[in-house]
């Protein structure tokens, strides 16, 4: 297998990987689908004994590099947009079985880093540009754009110094406020790092969680029952022509419970690892019980591992040590928490865990 078909493999089992994390079954056959109409209602019954036989497969397509950036329509579960971090916005309204570009012609840059839909109106989407997973190759955005009519048009929205925006979260009842976690520029001391946020829908932006000019934010998770509540992680981390230094004094963990009016560092509260040097933190608050808080940590030590909060992350415990899930730390550390099962959580690194 040649690199690029390597790479193009990596990419499309990681869009697989996460429409499976968000719950979608496998693409929808077209003779089902024209029973359903492909409008996402009800699908006829299925035998449980024909899904046994199933596997993960390509759902493509083979442009746009590899994606860190995938999200459903949370009404119809036939459509999905997934960025590539060197091909723009591509979106799919049959469940993978054909995709179709639609940034090109409105975006200034090709590497996306997050997007976002609405869940109270899903024509409205926000796209963060520039991926911050960053590779030796990786590429710098241009900062937001929105589009609210499902992807036909977009808008840019600012936040252009960013240069990397890792995620984007959306309140779930009103989509003019939104929040966008900027890691920063990866080459050097950027200002423009941290956690911003909209109240009206990206027109202007409030920086809400700033440390220093060398730490960005790489992961936000908000409470779905009570969407005051969100938790952010920055991490301190520089790419040289060389080589990378990623973790130290800046990395942390904070939450907020006033809507990111203000912050508390919990990075040393109970149970959480100890000492100075902190790499990539991944968080992830359950929308089944906003108790319950999941954590993939790299940390000196021997302390990385992912670790679990009942009280909404007064404490901790660490409930994994297992090497596979903490495999480049710098790059992955991707957790999700199952939208059904507070007991259920899963990891992205080079597998689906």
């Amino acid at each position: 297998m040649k690199i690029g078909q390597k790479r193009t493999a990596l990419a499309v089992r990681t869009v697989v990987a996460l429409l499976f994390v968000l719950g979608v079954l496998p693409p929808v056959p077209p003779a089902l689908r024209a029973q359903d109409g492909g409008s996402g209602g009800a699908s006829p019954a299925v035998d449980p004994s024909f899904l046994q036989g199933l596997e993960f497969r390509l759902v493509g397509p083979y442009r746009g590099g590899r994606s860190v950036a995938v999200v459903g329509d949370p009404q119809n579960k036939l459509v999905f947009y997934f960025g590539g971090t060197g091909g723009g916005v591509w979106k799919t309204e049959d469940a993978g079985w054909t995709w179709a570009n639609i940034s090109d012609g409105y975006f200034k840059t090709g590497s996306v880093g997050a997007i976002a839909v609405a869940q109270s109106n899903p024509n409205i989407i926000y796209v963060g540009m520039g991926e911050s997973c960053i590779r030796g190759n990786n590429s710098h955005g241009d900062g937001v754009y929105k589009s609210t009519d499902g992807g036909k048009t977009w808008t840019k929205m600012g936040l252009d110094p960013t240069r990397h925006i890792a995620r984007i979260r959306i309140h779930p009842g009103n989509p003019e406020l939104v929040y966008v976690a900027a890691l920063g520029d990866a080459w050097g001391p950027n200002p423009d790092r941290g956690v911003y946020r909209s109240k009206d829908g990206g027109r202007t932006w409030d920086k809400v969680l700033f440390r220093d000019n060398e730490s960005g934010a790489i992961d936000l998770s908000l409470d779905a029952t009570n969407p005051n509540v969100l938790y952010a992680s920055l991490l301190e981390i520089q790419r040289y022509p060389w080589g990378l230094r990623s973790g130290g004094d800046g990395s942390g963990l904070f939450k907020s419970t006033n809507g990111g009016d203000a912050w508390t560092e919990i990075t040393r509260n109970p149970g959480l690892p100890t000492g100075t040097n902190r790499g990539r933190i991944g968080v992830a608050v359950s929308p089944v019980n906003a108790q319950r808080v999941w954590a993939i940590i790299d940390a000196e030590n021997r302390q990385k591992g992912v670790y679990r909060s009942d009280d909404a992350g007064a404490t901790w415990q660490r409930v994994s040590d297992h090497g596979s899930l903490t495999q480049r730390p710098w790059y992955y550390h991707h957790i999700y928490a199952d939208t059904k099962d507070p007991e259920t959580v899963y990891v992205l690194n080079t597998g689906l865990w």
